[in-house]
C-alpha cells in the first residue's frame, strides 16, 4: 500500500493504542542519534521504538502494507496511521518537548516537496553518519520502550 498526497496509511494498529511508535533502521548511525534525541526530548516515555529489522517492526510494516525491505525511511505509527519520511519525522517533532515542535510549521511544504530532501539524506546516511554493526542495546532505564 503506497500513501498518497499527505494521507496516512489507514489500517488499524491496536498495538499504536500504548502511544506512538517509532520505526527505525537499527544499524543506521543517523537513526541510532534520531532516537536518542527522542529519548532525551520525550520526557513523558510518550514514545515507543522498534528496529525495523526486528521482528516487531517487520510486523508493523507488514500490518500498514509496507515492504519489510524499505529500511530507507522512519516510519512512525500513530493514532491507527502510518506515517513515513518527512511526514513521520515532522509529526516525531510536534510530540517531543520544547523547542522540538516548532519544527511542525514545515508540514505546510508539500509533502513530495519535502521528501525530496529526506530522501537525499537517507541515501547519504551511512556514507555521512556510518552504518553500525548491529542494532543498539537500550540502556536498562528505557529498555521497556523498545519492541522486539
Amino acid at each position: 500500500m503506497t500513501m498518497l498526497a499527505d494521507e496516512p496509511n489507514a489500517t488499524a494498529a491496536p498495538d499504536d493504542a500504548a502511544g506512538p511508535i517509532v520505526l527505525y533502521d537499527g544499524v543506521c548511525g543517523l537513526c541510532d542519534r534520531s532516537v536518542q534525541l527522542i529519548l532525551r526530548n520525550d520526557r513523558r516515555g510518550r514514545f515507543r521504538f522498534a528496529a525495523l529489522q526486528s521482528d516487531a517492526g517487520r510486523a508493523l510494516l507488514e500490518r500498514f502494507g509496507l515492504p519489510p525491505e524499505a529500511l530507507d525511511s522512519v516510519v512512525l505509527v500513530e493514532g491507527g496511521h502510518a506515517w513515513r519520511k518527512s511526514r513521520a519525522a515532522l509529526r516525531i517533532a510536534r510530540r517531543m518537548d520544547a523547542p522540538w515542535p516548532l519544527l511542525w510549521p514545515l508540514a505546510i511544504v508539500p509533502r513530495p516537496v519535502a521528501d525530496v530532501f529526506y530522501d537525499l539524506l537517507a541515501k547519504n546516511r551511512y556514507r555521512i553518519f556510518g552504518k553500525l554493526d548491529a542494532c543498539m542495546i537500550p540502556p536498562p532505564e528505557v529498555r521497556a520502550r523498545f519492541l522486539s
